[in-house]
This record gives C-alpha cells, sequence and structure tokens, in this order.
C-alpha cells in the first residue's frame, strides 16, 4: 500500500554516512566524559588549596565544554551548512509570498512613526482623495472626496488604501492645520476677457466672505507658527494671476477659512462673482466706456 501512494522505505533509510557521523558524536562525548573525569581526579589529589582546586575545577570543566562544541561543529559541519541554507531558502520563500504583507506593516509603522495624519483628516494618495475614517495594521479607510483633486464634497463611495502605499507614495495631508486652512481655488479665462475686472471682482468677495473670521485666522495661524517653528504665512485674501498656456489666464483665489467651511465659502464666492451681471467677464474690446472704473483692484497681499 505504501508503494501504491509512492512511499518506500527507501526514503526512511539511514545511510553510512548518517551512522558515521553519530558514531564520531558518540566517541567524542565519551573522551571527553573521560578526560572530565581524569582530570578532576588528578586536581582534587594533586591540588591541597581549596580555592585553588575550585579554580581548575572550574577551568578544566570549560576547557572541555569548548572543546565538546569544537568537536561537534567539526563532525556536523557539513550538514549544518546544508541546515542553514534550507533555512534561508525557506526564509526567501516566506519573504516573497508575503512581500505585500510586509510592506503593508512597514508603510503602517512608516506613517505611525512620522504622525502624517490621524483620523478625520483629508488626505491624497496619488490618485486617490478623501477623509480618513479607519486605519489598522494593512490598511486605511477613506470616505472619498470629489469629484477630482479641487473639489470638497463626499462622493458616497469608500475606498480602502493598503497600507504598502504609504512605503512608495507621498501623503498629502489638507488637514494638516487643525482649525483654519489656507485654501485656493483656480478660475481659468481667456486671454482677450475681461480678467482684470474679475480678479477685482473675486478679491472684494473673497474679503466679504473672510472678514468675520478673518482675525481670528490670523491668531491661530500666529500661534500655530509659534508652536512649530514657523514662519507665520498671511491670511489675507489674494488673487495671483498665472498663464500655463499662451491663450488663457488663470486666477489663483486664495483665502483663509475652517477646515469645515471650504468647499461652502468656495461657492459663496463663485455665485457672487458669476452671479452679479456686473462683476462678468467680458472681452476687453467689448467694454465700455463707463465699465473702465467699475471697481478698483486692491492690491494682492
Amino acid at each position: 500500500m505504501l508503494e501504491q501512494v509512492g512511499i518506500t522505505t527507501e526514503g526512511f533509510s539511514w545511510s553510512g554516512p548518517v551512522f558515521s557521523l553519530i558514531g564520531s558524536t558518540v566517541i567524542l562525548i565519551i573522551t571527553v566524559l573521560v578526560l572530565r573525569a581524569l582530570f578532576t581526579k588528578f586536581i582534587r589529589r594533586s591540588v591541597p588549596s581549596i580555592d585553588l582546586r575550585r579554580k581548575w575545577l572550574v577551568q578544566s570543566r570549560n576547557g572541555l565544554i569548548l572543546l565538546l562544541v569544537l568537536g561537534l561543529v567539526m563532525i556536523w559541519g557539513e550538514e549544518l551548512r546544508t541546515l542553514a541554507l534550507s533555512i534561508v531558502a525557506i526564509a526567501v520563500a516566506f519573504v516573497v509570498a508575503t512581500k505585500e504583507l510586509i510592506l503593508c506593516v512597514t508603510g503602517s509603522l512608516l506613517k505611525t512613526g512620522s504622525r502624517s495624519f490621524d483620523i478625520g483628516d483629508r488626505i491624497q494618495v496619488k490618485d486617490f482623495r478623501g477623509d480618513v475614517i479607519d486605519q489598522n495594521l494593512l490598511a486605511t479607510t477613506l470616505m472619498e472626496v470629489g469629484p477630482g483633486k479641487m473639489a470638497h464634497q463626499r462622493t458616497g463611495r469608500m475606498t480602502v488604501i493598503p497600507n504598502a502605499m504609504f512605503v512608495s507614495e507621498a501623503v498629502i495631508n489638507e488637514s494638516y492645520t487643525d482649525d483654519y486652512v489656507l485654501h485656493a481655488l483656480t478660475v481659468p479665462f481667456k486671454r482677450e476677457d475681461d480678467w482684470m475686472a474679475a480678479k477685482a471682482a473675486f478679491l472684494k468677495a473673497t474679503k466679504r466672505h473672510c472678514e468675520p473670521f478673518l482675525e481670528d485666522a490670523r491668531r491661530y495661524m500666529k500661534k500655530l507658527s509659534d508652536r512649530r517653528g514657523l514662519d507665520v504665512p498671511s491670511v489675507e485674501p489674494r488673487v495671483t494671476i498665472h498663464a500655463p498656456v499662451a491663450a488663457e489666464i488663470h486666477l489663483v483665489v486664495r483665502f483663509p477659512s475652517k477646515v469645515t467651511q471650504r468647499s461652502h465659502i468656495e461657492q459663496a464666492i463663485l455665485h457672487e462673482v458669476f452671479g452679479n451681471r456686473n462683476y462678468l467677464p467680458v472681452k476687453l474690446e467689448d467694454r465700455r466706456p463707463e465699465e473702465e472704473d467699475l471697481e478698483g483692484e486692491a492690491p494682492a497681499v
């Protein structure tokens, strides 16, 4: 029956070299025991001092133990080397098979040690962006925010990110400042549009919506800078101009906001500017003379 399942008695037979190694080991142990008995008998008869006798007995015992260990290493050296190679091969196979799990644990240790984010923070990792609602040793769960990288509305979808991603990808924490943040939105215009009037309109609307909490945001940023040893960032609303392509002008509107009110203030500003026909940008050549002084441009801070 053993032959039918592919098991033969030859697999359990003891080879000659193994018997030789066992025999050599037994001879070595017997030799060490005999030498110990002879040394002990000689020391006890020849050394009259009790302290010196105890010292020699301990030294002879330690020397014979060292001799036994060296002898065993010499006898079983080849087998020990083969066993070590087998253990290394098993360890390598284990690491390859569990590489992703090891990376997940490493990523968890990395994000915990660096304190890159916490529960409730809004983060972005590669193309994934959302609010952290759960994290464990292997994965981090986000409540997705979008669509895109500039929106601040929850999509209702949940994203589970393996912690291995934190080892190779940068983490953007949008909630690094707890109470107030500096939020920026980009509004594109064509080069021929009256973007100068739009810039003044955005600046005026932004200042009006941020005025109720501007002083609180200024004090908070000052306190945050003192605590973390950073330069005090300006919280004054500002509108800057970018020209990413030849035919377009982008207005970058930056303003302070409470963490939970970024989307609300952004939408309020956009509705005020684009909902007021007096602020609608027209082509520069179509502006009427009375519109030239519609709104003086406040200097960006």
